[in-house]
């Protein structure tokens, strides 16, 4: 059988290169035919043989030429398009440290479509990649602060088991495991929150309200802190109806103003006024606190970012208000700004649209 396939191929291809030959000379038969008849010459018999002769092998050279260096092509363009599928397969994989770049063998006639495939795979293995990135750095930042406390719990606990300690003692291990269990437990509402407005399917039911009522709501809920602190409140807001959902910014407007109290100093003072431009109220929260350098306000509303970390920790925070500050903010078609510098304080502008 093997015998018979290799045979078969070697009839094929001889009976291929006589074909070729035969088209070849008969073009040159024509060919130098057409031309002694327009120049009016009758070359000898054996001149215009060995003319067909020449000229028909040149036509085949040249046939096989050009075959040859089609079939480069396709080969070049068939790995072309393998390196491709394997670029993507490899990303289907969750390898994404992957490019691609235009090889020597597009064809002129269409650089654009080859580079603009080649430039979406390369943008969306980037992009895959980021995002990727950003997932491992999630992951390893909530486990990090899962673990803070629920090693100080399980040290605590360890402790209490001591059968010498005082009453006093016990207490205050049982304080530091309540509040240590209390950052969990936010740590925990703050994560599905978060989780449950980026993912656009939260609940958003905007209604006409006081905002200038809501605020002096939050000012007095929080009046126990900003008392123990011995802080001065300064409110000017004069009267504003907004369309927004109200549950959503009560959020927003106790977490900026927890963190003005948390970062302001004994005896220091805080400011919060309105003002409404055209179609927009900006709500301005100041503070005379510790401040913010520049590169801490570059990142203050990414997710678990903490400017003053031993602060953050002694205040039971987590890194996550903010972002979810931003993100309520910005389901409302607003703006958040920071203005701050170290020792200076920390104003936050909120813009909102006023809305119908």
């Amino acid at each position: 059988m093997k015998k018979f396939t290799i045979l078969r191929a070697i009839i094929f291809r001889f009976s291929a290169a006589l074909i070729s030959l035969v088209l070849c000379w008969t073009a040159a038969f024509f060919i130098t035919n057409f031309l002694y008849a327009q120049l009016g010459y009758q070359p000898s018999d054996y001149l215009r043989e060995l003319v067909n002769f020449i000229l028909g092998l040149s036509i085949l050279g040249t046939a096989i030429r050009l075959i040859a260096k089609i079939a480069r092509w396709r080969e070049k363009q068939f790995e072309f398009f393998h390196s491709i599928t394997e670029t993507i397969e490899q990303i289907a994989n969750g390898n994404f440290n992957v490019s691609l770049s235009v090889p020597d063998s597009v064809p002129d006639e269409s650089p654009n479509f080859f580079r603009e495939l080649i430039e979406s795979i390369n943008r969306m293995a980037n992009e895959l990649n980021e995002m990727e990135q950003m997932r491992q750095e999630f992951v390893s930042n909530v486990s990090h602060e899962i673990q803070s406390p629920l090693t100080s719990i399980i040290g605590f606990t360890h402790a209490l088991k001591n059968e010498e300690l005082d009453q006093e003692q016990r207490l205050h291990y049982l304080n530091i495991i309540e509040a240590e269990s209390k950052r969990l437990s936010k740590l925990s509402d703050n994560l599905l929150k978060l989780t449950s407005l980026e993912s656009n399917h939260h609940p958003y039911e905007p209604k006409k309200y006081r905002l200038d009522q809501q605020l002096k709501n939050i000012v007095l809920a929080c009046e126990p802190q900003w008392l123990e602190k011995e802080m001065e409140i300064d409110i000017s807001l004069d009267k504003t109806e907004i369309t927004a959902d109200k549950d959503l910014l009560d959020q927003v407007w106790m977490n900026l103003l927890h963190n003005s109290i948390k970062f302001t100093p004994k005896g220091g003072s805080i400011s919060i006024r309105l003002e409404k431009n055209d179609q927009i109220v900006k709500v301005v929260i100041s503070d005379t606190g510790i401040g913010m350098s520049e590169e801490e306000k570059m990142h203050i509303f990414e997710r678990f970012y903490k400017a003053d970390r031993s602060r953050n920790r002694s205040g039971g925070g987590s890194g996550l208000g903010l972002s979810i500050v931003k993100k309520i903010v910005s389901m409302h078609h607003g703006e958040i700004e920071v203005e701050s510098a170290k020792g200076k304080g920390t104003t936050m502008i909120v813009s909102l649209p006023l809305g119908e």
